[in-house]
């Protein structure tokens, strides 16, 4: 089962699918998207660590965040990304051909045992949440790159939401279930 998470800037987002994802029983992975490049990014991670409990193993994945999740996702039984706008704007910064990236993600999530429904792997299939940014409510960004990360961004968003058994919008701390 995937829960898709969208949210503006300090929305309470990653907060609730932490809250979401740790009721669920079983060995949990947080996959962090986010690149400790400058103190206040070093600092705005540390937080993050401290809120999640011992339970949590943490991987740290700018890039390939694809063939991580198709690796371990039958050796943990709950997986939470954060984020797909950070590692979009990594793939961006990097050169990455995005279209092909963001088709691999979804085929491999589609391919999963947790979003394939019934499977001889189902007893072990990982219940997957992630967090994305809501980018799209603001104006028009005034350049080209932050117009390309914009759209691209909408339209990830929207193939998660496609693909996804839950998606909540979450404003000012409050989620609104949309899915």
């Amino acid at each position: 089962m995937i829960t898709f998470v969208l949210g503006g800037a300090r929305s309470g987002k990653s907060r609730f699918a932490l809250e979401k994802a740790s009721v669920c029983k079983g060995k949990k992975i947080y996959i962090a998207t986010a690149q400790a490049i400058d103190d206040e990014m070093k600092e705005r991670i540390e937080k993050h660590k401290e809120e999640r409990s011992e339970e949590w193993a943490t991987l740290e994945e700018p890039l390939n965040i694809t063939t991580l999740i198709s690796d371990i996702h039958r050796s943990y039984d709950v997986i939470l990304l954060d984020c797909l706008t950070l590692w979009l704007s990594n793939l961006l910064l990097d050169g990455e051909d995005i279209e092909v990236e963001i088709a691999s993600l979804i085929d491999a999530l589609r391919i999963t045992p947790a979003c394939a429904g019934a499977t001889a792997d189902r007893h072990h299939a990982s219940r997957i949440f992630i967090v994305s940014n809501e980018v799209g409510l603001g104006i028009v960004p005034d350049n080209a790159l932050s117009r390309r990360f914009r759209d691209l961004s909408g339209y990830l968003n929207q193939k998660m939401a496609a693909i996804a058994d839950e998606v909540y919008l979450i404003t000012a701390g409050i989620p609104v279930k949309i899915k």
